[in-house]
């Protein structure tokens, strides 16, 4: 009888251990044979488009290319609206939980914080930087908890501009403010001429993310390889960056091998892929995906699983600074710091949460 009664309690406190088990979310997956991003995210998250989540949270250990994984590859998987529940290295679904959105509180300036460090951003570049957004959006918050590590003995500020034509020129270059942020890099070496290398020292990415190919569902393409994108029209908006184009020995642009519609805004480049004006959208996946959004567009626009390519985000100071190297140090001390003790990692996770809950 006391055997009965000991092998029910050790089955309750297994039961009881499993659902403990259970009640935990993210973690980390080991790739099986068969795997590939979508099969997992679909497996794990019950949402195969979101092969990109788990891409861009292990490019370190993947790579530029989706199909890299192999066999054995342990994965670290972000808690995503509730999923996936129950693997290793989880965090209790209460502690995963986004807190409520708290919208940044913007400072009219004065001429006290000329003796801090001015670091300037700009509105509308959701979900990166926004007044709207929680915390000003995920680098805003991120920039905020690498400057308070580093904690410069003149203090800071952050400003926002929104006119982002203004940002480089005249607003560093002048030196009226300090350091700028967020700002994609170009491949320096192979367009050393480019103007933001022959202008500016950059920080260690911040954050990097996919650059993804948007195409009408009912005209898509195989891009498996850059040859697959010769000949093709391809569509950015007007002011976004195009280095990415002939970067690596691809010189789309440069030798005329594709066709670049820039017209005003993300809206008239997915207009102009409905209506057979360009064969692709070439985006950030998170603009890109809110855009789908947006514009009620689920359905009509498919999102091609190969990235175009990767880019990074970071900060910017000018070379003729008279503080430039300090200040490049300072903030990459300050990254190196929030890196070390987490807190980096949970602001990339709670942001993350919030962006994929909105898709």
């Amino acid at each position: 009888m006391k055997k009965t009664i000991a092998a029910a309690a050790m089955s309750l406190f297994g039961l009881a251990a499993t659902s403990a088990a259970a009640e935990t979310c993210g973690g980390f997956y080991t790739v099986q044979s068969g795997d590939s991003l979508s099969v997992i995210a679909d497996k794990l998250y019950k949402d195969a488009g979101k092969w990109s989540a788990i891409h861009n949270r292990n490019i370190d250990q993947i790579g530029p290319k989706p199909n890299a994984i192999r066999v054995g590859m342990k994965l670290s998987l972000a808690c995503l609206e509730g999923l996936p529940l129950g693997l290793p290295g989880g965090k209790e679904i209460s502690a995963s939980a986004p807190v409520a959105a708290v919208p940044v509180k913007v400072q009219p300036g004065n001429a006290s914080v000329r003796k801090r460090i001015n670091l300037l951003t700009g509105d509308d570049f959701a979900p990166f930087t926004a007044k709207a957004a929680h915390n000003g959006g995920l680098l805003n918050e991120v920039v905020d908890a690498a400057m308070a590590e580093a904690a410069p003995k003149e203090g800071y500020s952050i400003h926002w501009v929104n006119d982002w034509s203004a940002h480089l020129e005249p607003l560093l270059s002048n030196a009226l403010l300090d350091l700028g942020f967020p700002w994609y890099k170009p491949d320096c070496q192979a367009a050393p001429d480019n103007f933001r290398c022959v202008n500016f020292h950059f920080s260690e990415p911040m954050f990097e993310m996919l650059i993804l190919l948007f195409t009408s569902s009912s005209n898509s393409f195989a891009f498996n390889q850059d040859a697959d994108i010769e000949g093709k029209t391809l569509c950015r908006p007007a002011g976004y960056f195009t280095h990415d184009l002939d970067e690596n020995g691809r010189n789309w642009l440069k030798d005329g091998k594709i066709t670049l519609k820039q017209p005003n805004s993300v809206k008239d480049c997915f207009d102009m892929v409905l209506e057979g004006e360009a064969d692709a959208v070439a985006l950030n996946e998170f603009t890109g995906r809110t855009a789908i959004k947006d514009h009620g567009l689920d359905g009509r626009i498919t999102v091609l699983p190969q990235p175009l390519s990767v880019a990074g985000l970071h900060v910017v100071v000018h070379k003729s600074h008279p503080q430039a190297e300090q200040m490049l140090t300072m903030i990459n001390g300050g990254l190196r710091g929030i890196q070390e003790d987490g807190s980096y990692q949970a602001i990339i996770e709670d942001h993350m949460a919030r962006i994929w809950a909105g898709f």
